[in-house]
């Protein structure tokens, strides 16, 4: 997201996407589609007989870029498939995938990226890749502020969670390599970050939905207003609630909502006042009990300090960065992008125009709009070894 990062799963499912449209557009009842996101088990389209693994990594006195330090941090990961390595005993095809601002690596797990990409014969097939997708700090089953320290779990930033993925990959997984490093939004500028200070680390980049320079103007505006909700609702205690502040948490999902929709998807779903109206209601009633107001203003601060433009010149890796046109949080007219592309030695840049395929910020999950690049990506960076 120019960042941004979204909470929400914008990217993870969609909101505007038929299985919570459906029953809205039919005049069928909503109660189903109102309930808790996490009730739902998550879909996983995956190949016949393959599983995703699920481990924790703990991190030792992991020392933070602001001086604070925590004696364990944990980082969550799910993996699928094996890892195969060279007669150096290097790793040759390994994928890391990087997700949104409060999402987690099950945002990989639905259809329209799993079962687009992960299957036999696909892009990423995921029996000849061996597939990364950590939670970050802050995020899914990793550390974080509601596990229990609250307002006084560390001020971490995007330098220390792309050094914790670091660590995973290399001193947990035995991974020296990357085939891929692919992120959307917040896992779009960790990309950035991670081409920057590893270079030589990864074959290939596809950064998505997000611009490399310091999160200012607008889309630093929407955020303080999400995050100004929380710290003046006077049930927030100075993050020492018992119960969730219920009309701050209202605000940032309203405010969430607006960044990560997509006009063209919105206009054609919600034809109508009560349509509209009634999304909105299904969507609060969903969004709202998933939310922890302590997490949500840590994930949006962890942006605080990332400005990656200085750096862009150092990027040795093949780079893909694909942008969609009608994404609230980096909106074309900027004119950010297409410059700073230039400074990417082997960059490439891609904005793909706005129709009733693209879905605003949460365009990076829709695999099919985005996949003929990926493919063109992956083949232009192909290793003899595996033609």
């Amino acid at each position: 997201m120019a960042g941004i990062s979204m909470r929400s799963e914008f990217l993870a499912r969609g909101l505007l996407s038929a299985a919570l449209l459906a029953p809205l557009a039919s005049g069928a009842s909503a109660p189903a589609a109102a309930q808790p996101a996490q009730s739902q088990p998550p879909q996983s389209p995956l190949p016949a007989g393959l599983r995703t693994l699920e481990s924790d990594y703990v991190i030792p006195n992991f020392r933070f870029a602001s001086g604070e330090a925590l004696p364990e941090l944990r980082l969550h990961v799910m993996t699928l498939g094996k890892a195969r390595r060279d007669e150096h005993g290097r790793v040759t095809n390994a994928v890391l995938l990087l997700h949104a601002t409060g999402s987690s690596g099950r945002t990989f797990l639905t259809p329209r990226f799993a079962g687009v990409l992960f299957g036999k014969g696909q892009l990423l097939d995921a029996t000849r890749y061996y597939i990364i997708m950590p939670d970050a700090i802050g995020h899914g089953a990793s550390s974080k502020p509601s596990d229990g320290l609250h307002a006084h779990f560390p001020q971490y930033n995007y330098a220390d969670m792309v050094s914790a993925q670091y660590a995973l990959l290399t001193q947990s997984l035995n991974v020296d390599h990357l085939r891929l490093i692919w992120g959307a939004s917040m896992g779009c500028m960790h990309t950035f970050l991670w081409t920057e200070r590893y270079p030589g680390f990864m074959d290939a980049a596809m950064p998505l939905a997000c611009l490399p320079v310091p999160i200012a103007g607008r889309d630093r505006v929407w955020r303080d207003l999400m995050t100004d909700s929380i710290r003046t609702d006077p049930e927030w205690l100075e993050g020492e609630y018992r119960s969730e502040p219920m009309q701050a948490l209202h605000a940032a999902a309203g405010v969430l909502l607006l960044a990560g929709s997509a006009p063209i998807q919105m206009q054609s779903a919600l034809p109508t006042r009560d349509a509209a109206d009634e999304f909105l209601k299904v969507y609060l009633d969903r969004e709202i009990p998933d939310l922890d107001a302590n997490d949500l203003l840590y994930q949006f601060n962890a942006s605080r300090d990332y400005d990656a433009s200085a750096g862009l010149e150092k990027i040795q890796a093949r780079v893909t960065w694909i942008n969609s046109a009608d994404d609230f949080v980096n909106p074309p007219e900027l004119g950010i992008a297409e410059p700073a592309a230039k400074k990417i030695k082997n960059g490439r840049f891609i904005l793909l125009p706005a129709s009733d395929q693209t879905h605003g910020h949460g365009t990076p999950t829709w695999a099919a709009v985005w996949q003929q690049y990926l493919g063109e990506l992956l083949a232009a960076t192909q290793p003899k070894s595996e033609g």
